[in-house]
Parts: C-alpha cells; structure tokens; sequence
C-alpha cells in the first residue's frame, strides 16, 4: 500500500511539473517611433496569459524620462541639457534591457518583442540567437518587422524586414494554413475593416511559412501579388512566430466601448486567438510543422 501511495505522489508530481506554465519575456521598449498601441499589447498579451495558464508574462519596459526631440533653434544650454537627459535615459534603458542576457534568459522560454522599434542596446545579440537557435521561442508582433536593420542575423531570425506602409485600409487576408494554432479561428478569409499595412524587404516565401498574406496590393488593389502579413519558421531548434498586425487598438482590444472604433469586437477576438495560437505554438504546446 505505501508503494503505491509512494508511485501516485511522485506521478502526481511528474504531472504537476509538467503542467508548469511556459514563461514568457515581453520586450515593449522602443528607440524609434513608439506605437500609442503598446500598452494594449501589453494588456491583452497579459489577459491571455491569464486566461489560457499556458504561459506567464514578464515585461521589459520603456524607462520613464526619455527627453522629447530638441528644437532646430535649441540654444548650447538646452542642447547640453538634452544631451545629460539622454545619456541617462540611455543607461536606464540598457539597464532594463539586461532581462535580455544569456544569464537572464535562462529564466524563460521565449521572447516577444512586442512593437519594438530601433536599434535596441541589448547585451549580447549573437547571444540572444544562439538561445532562439537553442530551442526558445521568438513572438514578433508588428513592429518587431521595424526593429534592428541594422543587423542582418536578427533581420534573417525573423525572416523580413519592415520597408514601407501606406494609409490605413481594409484588407481581406487569405488563410494559408488553416490548421495551424495561429489561423484555426479563422476562416478561408479573414477581412479586417481597417489597418496599418506593412509592405516587407528581404523576405522570401521559401524562407517561411506563411499564415496569412494578401493576393492584392493593400493600397493598390488593382496589382495582385504575394503580400505577407504573418508567418512562421524554424530557427536552429527553435520557432519563430510573427504578425505584422496590431498597430491600431481596436484591432488589438475587444471592449466594444473602445473610442473610434473601426474593427468590430469580433475582429479583435479574432486577432486575439491568431497571437494566442502563435505563441503556443512557437512555445511547443501546439503542434503544426512549419514547411519553408
């Protein structure tokens, strides 16, 4: 009997262990433009954390203080002014980002860099691929395609490049894969009423997976083409997961009460369940095989 009451504790044990969530790290920290969306992102990526318990969310965060840009007439004191604020905002940022190093790393199963923008000083970049490469996961959510082009290795990770958007516009996106975690929601089509479209540089179709892309130009509807919006692939061991969608708040947030609303809730939902079922999926907990 204390045999079997001994092999039940430590199955009951195995189990738990196994059950222990994925944990995630959200980097919303910027250099370039900032996106007024971001704190949504942050709270919706919060809420489904929460909501699925398949994984758990840490933040990187933009410091307080950065310095608003110098006029062209600024005088030598404001100039030295600005130039001390910035050095200091500087090292507080780096500081923020040191969650980013291989000793911190260690503490997480993947990464979001959620509408990051620029050249962020993190501590060691070939560090941070060799950990994706390793078997991590790594979430871009829009803006990530706007972030290090200054750094081919992060730029081939994430398997294209940020060039150029147009106005705001309705698209109708095509499902590519409508079994993997990201699209299962979806239909055969999925019509966002209005959104920042991003066009791409140094992407190949033969370099990803794609999920969704568009068969028309965004702004041009008479030019069809191969237009990306989402895909995935594999990295080393590791998976990697992005969506150029998620510049406007309403896209992102279902609270019908949301000002100036031009996706209905149920586009959001929509949105809401292709970023959950990437991340699962990038994290390991869904399975569908990525064939470049």
């Amino acid at each position: 009997m204390k045999t079997l009451l001994l092999l039940l504790v430590v199955a009951l044990g195995t189990a738990s262990l196994q059950a222990a969530p994925k944990k995630l790290l959200v980097v919303t920290t910027t250099t370039g433009f900032r996106h007024s969306s971001i704190p949504t992102l942050e709270k919706v990526l919060a809420q489904l954390a929460q909501d699925s318990g398949a994984f758990t969310v840490d933040f990187v965060r933009q410091p307080p203080g950065k310095p608003a840009n110098l006029k062209k007439d600024a005088t030598a004191g404001q100039v030295a002014a600005f130039n001390a604020a910035q050095a200091s905002w500087e090292a507080a940022l780096k500081t923020a980002l040191q969650k980013l190093s291989p000793e911190s790393l260690k503490n997480y199963d993947g990464v979001v860099f959620a509408s990051t923008t620029g050249d962020l000083p993190i501590p060691d970049p070939p560090g941070l691929l060799d950990w994706i490469k390793s078997g991590h996961a790594f979430i871009g959510l829009h803006a990530a395609g706007d972030t290090f082009h200054n750094w081919p290795g992060y730029i081939e990770m994430l398997g294209g490049e940020f060039a150029h958007h147009g106005p705001q516009v309705s698209v109708v996106c095509q499902n590519e894969d409508p079994a993997h975690p990201a699209n299962a929601a979806l239909g055969k089509t999925w019509t966002i009423s209005q959104e920042e479209i991003y066009q791409f540089k140094n992407y190949s179709p033969t370099n990803v997976h794609d999920l969704l892309i568009m068969d028309q130009h965004p702004e041009h509807k008479e030019i069809a083409g191969h237009f990306p919006v989402s895909w995935c692939k594999a990295f080393g061991a590791g998976k990697v997961f992005y969506s150029s969608l998620g510049h406007r708040e309403d896209i992102i947030d279902a609270d019908p009460g949301l000002k100036d609303r031009k996706n209905s809730p149920a586009i959001s939902q929509a949105y809401q369940q292709h970023i959950l079922g990437g991340i699962e999926w990038a994290l390991g907990l869904k399975p569908a095989a990525p064939k470049p």
